[in-house]
């Protein structure tokens, strides 16, 4: 490996003899894309895999069941604080920089997580690690921007969208079948060889662009993490019907944060919270068509496992088999759909997508209480379907109406509105949950595909939007 510095004084590596050039005929380096897909697996995956592990945690770390969410808000809120400041981050000193530390900090904090001995110890370590996916997920787009030429974007950001909606459908069944071998560290060492691999790929290959004139603003900064982490805490307090004076609060503290917020950016040539984006019609209905479609997505797949086995009476096992369709079916619908909208618009394709989802969700909260297997499998393909029909051509829809310049920003909302969305529906499940009973799982069904019907009149909107 030779080092050498460009004529900006950055270090760059020339070659790197670990990992051979892997390029296709058009020049793509294979390299680059590995990198990028392998660590948005890695941080989309712990987004989710930590769910199916809580009791064997919980019970190892002799911490109640309460407690022990916070090793799932821990991880959560970390993103969700520092998401928009990395994004920003991106567009200041390059998404390159940005992804390769947020990789190496991923990769280290996972580590922490597999000797953690307390559940204080590995809520931090948590912490810690949803800062690093944070730094990956923020800048993931923006990178296949650069490496993928404009007329072939829709294809890389259909292998994107594969990626992150297999990682968190498969998230479970990932932890299970890692919980059947090995104990719970396991689900986190696991990610210190795979994370290095990602380096090793990522150090000669990702693109360097041009650094900005601005400097980074970390008062806004901190107020942009600290609206966001209120918001969530004030879903989170109002779902689990907590007291109202610990909602109200968390509001209030998100309120306050986001006027200051807006105060303090106005007239910034690359705001933190991207009003200048938004203001752009195209974009901003890309936005909400992907916030409520990741809501339809949080709604879906925590409220199918106890449909499946309180409502249908399946067994876990047959759940697990049963909630497989929809991520082979969005495996096989995302490239599919992301070369589509290379030539097709965006809000066709997603309109017609998240009515099938709509559809295929409305079909399971009308089901008999005895439906056969198969129909069962033919309604998650559905929505499998519709939902990997959407992804794609949406992430392009919100890259292409930005500038080149605002691709971190861009970015950083594309991450920002799937967390927010999933979180959302997680969220409302617990609602329904707590209104409902026992019906909980069919509401949470039903009002997941008003949502997915909301996003498809959002996305047919795009249509006339300029």
């Amino acid at each position: 490996m030779n080092l050498c510095y460009s004529a900006a004084g950055d270090l760059r590596f020339e070659h790197f003899t670990l990992i051979e050039p892997l390029r296709t005929a058009d020049g793509l380096d294979l390299r680059a894309l590995i990198a990028i897909l392998l660590g948005v697996a890695l941080a989309s995956l712990d987004t989710a895999i930590a769910n199916t592990a809580l009791p064997a945690i919980a019970a190892d770390l002799q911490a109640s069941p309460a407690a022990s969410i916070w090793v799932i808000n821990a991880y959560q809120l970390a993103i969700v604080a520092t998401l928009l400041p990395f994004a920003a981050l991106g567009d200041l000193l390059g998404p390159r920089r940005v992804f390769l530390a947020g990789l190496a900090f991923f990769t280290v904090a996972s580590l922490g997580c597999a000797f953690a001995s307390t559940l204080p110890a590995l809520a931090g370590a948590r912490a810690l690690q949803g800062i690093g996916a944070s730094g990956v997920m923020s800048v993931n787009i923006a990178l296949i921007r650069l490496i993928f030429p404009a007329t072939r974007l829709g294809r890389g950001v259909g292998l994107n969208a594969l990626v992150v909606g297999v990682s968190f459908a498969l998230g479970p069944t990932i932890a299970s079948l890692l919980l059947s071998v090995a104990s719970w560290p396991w689900l986190f060492a696991i990610n210190v060889p795979l994370g290095m691999l990602a380096l090793a790929f990522a150090l000669p290959a990702l693109p360097h662009s041009a650094t900005r004139g601005h400097r980074f603003d970390w008062l806004t900064a901190v107020l942009t993490a600290l609206s966001f982490a209120a918001l969530v805490l004030a879903l989170g307090a109002a779902a689990q019907r907590e007291p109202i004076s610990m909602a109200l609060l968390a509001l209030g503290v998100a309120v306050v944060a986001v006027g200051l917020l807006l105060w303090r950016q106005a007239g910034h040539p690359a705001p933190m919270l991207p009003v200048d984006l938004l203001r752009r019609p195209l974009f901003a209905l890309s936005a909400v068509t992907s916030m409520a479609s990741f809501t339809t997505q949080g709604l879906a797949f925590v409220a199918l496992p106890f449909y499946f086995e309180e409502v249908l009476r399946r067994n876990p096992i047959e759940t697990g088999f049963l909630m497989t369709p929809w991520p082979i079916v969005v495996a096989l619908a995302a490239p599919i759909a992301g070369r589509l909208s290379d030539r097709y618009p965006p809000g066709l394709l997603g309109g017609f997508g998240l009515l099938l989802l709509s559809a295929g969700l409305l079909t399971f909260a009308l089901l008999t209480s005895h439906p056969s297997a198969s129909v069962i499998v033919l309604c998650m393909a559905l929505c499998g379907a519709g939902f990997g029909s959407f992804q794609a051509p949406n992430m392009k829809a919100l890259m292409s109406s930005a500038p080149p310049e605002r691709s971190g920003g861009a970015s950083g909302v594309i991450a920002m509105a799937r967390l927010l969305g999933q979180t959302t529906g997680a969220a409302l499940v617990a609602l329904c949950f707590g209104l409902s009973g026992a019906r909980g799982p069919v509401l949470a069904l039903g009002l997941a595909a008003g949502f997915a019907a909301l996003a498809s009149f959002t996305s047919f909107a795009r249509l006339w939007a300029r």
